[in-house]
């Protein structure tokens, strides 16, 4: 492979785990929330998170390039911090991918805090333990496994963007050219052996992260065992 080729895997796996981070800090909360709350506006946030997954990513990069450009309202307010402008930047690359993202993070983290029974965390309730500890001692070990599901997912899925980056980061050498770009470069140069060899790696990278998850999620005997 070209020292290019091993930037943009630098890059995207950089820009993954980046990604994956802070999408766990963010996503956290607003999971517990959307498992917990018995808000009448619960079904309109939970499509506001879930609209990455339907939106095409053209549309979102358009918006923000719109909100982030020089005469968008981060943009400005990124300008005013002295850090200029996010677009074509990684920084912009890392707020577009945790918008794109969200939903395969955060999805996960719900549906395992509401698989969480009731009673578990009254039960601790009843030895006062605080919400704080009840969400710390109690409820995060038992997500543990959306957790993992959360973090496969959003890496695999940031790793695999392809409009969005585009879109926001461009096709910057060292800087915002991350692997699905890069493919395409060289599909469009005609340099399919390159391609070929990024693509196929893609492809075994997909697989492992599917057998990891149908591995994570397995039901194990003694699980079933206890739901019966």
């Amino acid at each position: 492979m070209t020292p290019a080729a091993w930037t943009a895997i630098r890059l995207t796996a950089e820009l993954a785990a980046l990604t994956t981070a802070l999408l766990l800090i963010v996503g956290t909360p607003i999971a517990w929330w959307l498992a917990r709350t018995h808000s009448r506006l619960k079904p309109v946030w939970s499509a506001v998170v879930a609209m990455p997954i339907v939106l095409p990513p053209s549309v979102l990069g358009f918006y923000l390039l719109l909100l982030m450009g020089p005469f968008g309202p981060v943009g400005q307010f990124t300008q005013w911090l002295g850090i200029g402008r996010l677009p074509f930047t990684f920084g912009g690359l890392v707020v577009a991918s945790v918008l794109y993202s969200m939903p395969f993070v955060v999805q996960p983290l719900q549906q395992a805090f509401e698989a969480i029974p009731e009673r578990t965390l009254e039960a601790a309730a009843t030895l006062r333990a605080s919400p704080l500890d009840r969400f710390f001692s109690v409820a995060l070990p038992l997500a543990r496994p959306g957790f993992v599901t959360a973090s496969v997912l959003g890496f695999a899925h940031t790793v695999g963007e392809f409009g969005v980056v585009l879109m926001i980061g461009g096709n910057i050498p060292g800087q915002t050219r991350v692997l699905s770009v890069a493919i395409y470069d060289h599909v469009e140069a005609g340099e399919f052996s390159e391609a070929h060899r990024l693509a196929a790696g893609m492809v075994a990278f997909a697989m492992i992260v599917l057998v990891t998850l149908y591995v994570v999620n397995k039901p194990r005997r003694d699980d079933a065992e206890a739901l019966r």
